[in-house]
């Protein structure tokens, strides 16, 4: 908005001695302001969401499938949940006030964002009702969030490979390391790499979201990443230098990056130990798809996969736990786990690890793997 501002009044401004206001149209400044502007509505708005969801008595019920995932959760009970909306309200809003709102893959964006915000809501509403008054955590059934999920990522996909007809590198497979694109991707498997990516990253972001600062922490750590491959990809000449995927007008998905940033940083002021409110599904499922919708966007599926090792890795435990325990208790008579728990925050949880050990640790995991993604761009 502020964008189609200053470049519709760029005469006027001039003429005034204001034209140093263009500054304002480049997207290295608006993704750097971003940051601080969504960090700042975060903080400030933070005490006015939690407030809210007290008043209409938003708590989580802390109740969960184990014995012993209830004791070491019990202490959490009655926190305030649903505080995603504070994360998509200070991404919606920065986007809006600094993103150039005529681009194809800005608006797409959003509609990632807030819909798959309202898949979570659905859920966690749910779970705050009808779940309450079972006495249990069930919200959506997972067939139902996954339709949902599915639904929104098939039509994002479509339409961004519709839009991106008319450039190839927009169809493009890169890997990490490699110098030259794998393949060219024809619209189904565009497609169906599209909602991979979207519903399996927006599920691996909820599943981590199960410790103070955890899913937060780490998915600030994503989106700076993210922030700098957009900007790099995005112009033309260093993006070619750098031998990266320079998809046309992708470089207004480092203004998104910026907001999803300064949200998730803004977030962990409340959320740090001991959290003040939970992003609950409202706002993990959000920020998962989000950022994976910008990398299908800037053609970084893979690189995700990296950067976001701690979502995978969260995922994947979840997925080994189940069907091991299936296929032993068909073998063997009994079911047999792998890790002590599931996700592996709770492996380490048992193990002895406090929940900030936890965390940090985590966090630092997430950092290294960040590392290792930019030094691709420069192995290439």
């Amino acid at each position: 908005m502020l964008f189609l501002l200053i470049r519709s009044s760029q005469p006027w401004l001039d003429a005034h001695g204001l034209g140093f206001l263009r500054v304002f149209t480049f997207v290295t400044f608006q993704a750097t302001v971003a940051v601080v502007v969504s960090f700042l509505l975060s903080v400030l708005l933070g005490p006015l969401v939690i407030a809210w969801l007290k008043k209409h008595k938003v708590g989580d019920t802390a109740k969960f499938d184990t014995i012993e995932l209830e004791k070491m959760m019990k202490g959490k009970g009655g926190t305030p949940t649903m505080g995603g909306l504070l994360i998509i309200a200070s991404i919606l809003i920065t986007t809006l006030l600094l993103a150039d709102l005529r681009n194809f893959y800005v608006m797409m964006g959003m509609v990632c964002l807030v819909g798959l915000g309202l898949v979570g809501a659905f859920d966690d509403w749910l779970k705050l009702t009808a779940g309450k008054r079972a006495n249990n955590r069930q919200g959506l059934e997972g067939p139902e969030k996954l339709i949902g999920q599915v639904g929104l990522a098939l039509i994002l996909s479509w339409f961004t490979f519709r839009h991106g007809a008319a450039n190839a590198v927009a169809h493009e497979l890169y890997l990490p390391f490699m110098k030259t694109p794998v393949m060219t991707l024809g619209a189904g498997l565009f497609i169906i790499l599209g909602i991979l990516t979207i519903t399996g990253f927006s599920n691996a972001v909820n599943l981590s979201d199960g410790l103070d600062g955890l899913a937060g922490g780490c998915m600030a750590i994503v989106s700076f990443v993210f922030l700098l491959l957009a900007l790099l990809g995005g112009i033309p000449a260093l993006g070619r230098f750098l031998l990266l995927p320079t998809v046309p007008m992708s470089d207004q998905m480092a203004v998104i990056c910026g907001a999803m940033l300064g949200a998730c940083l803004g977030f962990l002021w409340f959320n740090c130990s001991p959290a003040k409110v939970f992003m609950g599904d409202t706002g993990s499922l959000a920020l998962g798809g989000l950022i994976a919708y910008v990398s299908i966007v800037i053609r970084h599926e893979f690189t995700l996969v990296l950067v976001g090792g701690i979502f995978v890795a969260e995922a994947v435990s979840v997925i080994i736990q189940r069907y091991w325990f299936k296929y032993t208790r068909i073998r063997y008579g009994e079911g047999r786990r792998v890790f002590l728990m599931a996700p592996i925050h709770h492996h380490f949880q048992k193990k002895g690890w406090t929940e900030t050990q936890v965390v940090v640790r985590f966090w630092l995991i997430g950092a290294m793997l960040a590392a290792m993604a930019i030094a691709t761009v420069k192995l290439r």
